[in-house]
């Protein structure tokens, strides 16, 4: 499966990388800001899309809206650290499939996995390691 990590901190998108060596998850591409993840979700056509809440350019409902609007049959899971009232209607509304609490890494891998497992056009392959 084909993951874009939107999210501004090197740190838990160095978490994410190492979360993603342990499952068959490769790492498409990585954006520190909303602006970039929606040009690299065009571009690199990732299977699922894990999306930061607050970034400095715009919050991750925004990015959600905008990349549904592009291709909505793209799973998207916000995950933040921030517990804001309403925010799941929210993301639904935005098109996002899943909110997940950062505080909880093991509910963020249950939830990816639970979204891939939800999603028939997801193709799942197991990665070419022979190289």
């Amino acid at each position: 499966m084909r993951v874009l990590i939107v999210d501004d901190s090197e740190t838990t998108r160095r978490l994410l990388r190492a979360i993603a060596g342990s499952r068959q998850w490769v790492i498409c591409g990585e954006a520190d800001c909303g602006l970039t993840g929606i040009e690299k979700y065009e571009a690199l056509q990732p299977e699922l899309v894990l999306i930061d809440l607050a970034m400095p350019d715009m919050n991750g409902i925004e990015v959600g809206k905008r990349m549904s609007e592009i291709n909505g049959k793209v799973p998207l899971v916000l995950f933040t650290v921030l517990d804001v009232e309403g925010l799941e209607a929210a993301a639904h509304r935005a098109g996002i499939c899943q909110v997940i609490s950062k505080a909880q890494v093991w509910s963020l891998i249950q939830g990816i996995e639970n979204v891939v497992n939800q999603s028939p056009e997801l193709e799942r392959q197991t990665p070419d390691i022979s190289e």
